[in-house]
């Protein structure tokens, strides 16, 4: 772990992404000693600070902290934490002039390979996802929602969950972003009120273009999923996981979601 390119896993108690959630994150897939798609990231990191308002960073910088993390890795997982830095009691913020930033690196959680392959069931969590157009879409470092999310899906035993927002409509998953097919046109959840705009997420809809497939981003209950042929969900790490059944409902043909993958792979 690097904190402002030190190796330490030191913080100062004063940093406000401890006190108050104040900063945001993106987490990085390893293959080969190399970040893939580093410059989605890159990308995800400069909106956030934007949308956040915090001070510029050293993006070169960055990246060299994330490549030397990643080199010799043959699967890893790179994190970078940005906050806005440590200073006084209050929200506003006032002298924090230097942001922080946190490089760590973790395995590869290995039982992803399992999913993409077979499929995952999920349950539809109880727990809702409260509106917050102001952050939404940014993956800050306030994930208490998540966190209870997880909590629920360990209490039920089960490993991944779709998530509602309190109004009723489709969102995402706990870890994951939502997609599924009715017919020829593939739907997903409008994140402008809640949920994760993911890198993952932006990659499908890219290729779903490229095959002439129709995507429609809308507001949708749950009982869309019941009408639907194929359910999967989408994250860095995971890549492409189709889900094989929510609750009694089935979906035993992951025809697209097979060809998703294999376009995937080959981009990488």
């Amino acid at each position: 772990m690097l904190i402002n390119g030190i190796p330490t896993e030191t913080l100062s108690a004063r940093d406000r992404g401890l006190a108050y959630g104040d900063g945001h994150f993106t987490t990085m897939l390893v293959r080969e000693g190399k970040v893939l798609w580093w410059q989605d990231h890159l990308a995800r990191l400069q909106h956030a600070n934007a949308r956040l308002g915090f001070g510029e960073h050293s993006w070169d910088l960055l990246a060299d902290e994330a490549a030397q993390l990643a080199s010799g890795q043959a699967q890893a997982v790179v994190k970078i934490m940005l906050t806005r830095g440590a200073g006084g009691r209050g929200y506003d913020g006032a002298g924090c002039d230097t942001p922080t930033r946190i490089v760590s690196l973790a395995p590869y959680p290995e039982h992803y390979h399992d999913w993409q392959q077979t499929g995952i069931n999920a349950l539809v969590c109880q727990q809702h996802l409260g509106d917050s157009p102001m952050l939404a879409g940014l993956k800050t470092l306030g994930r208490l929602e998540q966190v209870m999310l997880k909590r629920e899906l360990a209490a039920r035993g089960g490993v991944e969950g779709i998530v509602l927002n309190s109004r009723g409509f489709l969102v995402e998953g706990v870890s994951a972003n939502l997609f599924w097919r009715r017919g020829r046109t593939v739907f997903t959840p409008d994140l402008t009120r809640a949920g994760i705009d993911g890198i993952m997420r932006k990659r499908v809809m890219t290729m779903l273009k490229q095959m002439g497939i129709e995507l429609r981003v809308v507001e949708a209950p749950l009982e869309s999923l019941w009408q639907a042929e194929e359910v999967w969900l989408t994250n860095t790490l995971m890549g492409i996981v189709p889900v094989t059944s929510i609750g009694d409902m089935h979906y035993p043909s992951p025809v697209l979601i097979r060809r998703l993958q294999e376009r995937l792979v080959i981009e990488v």
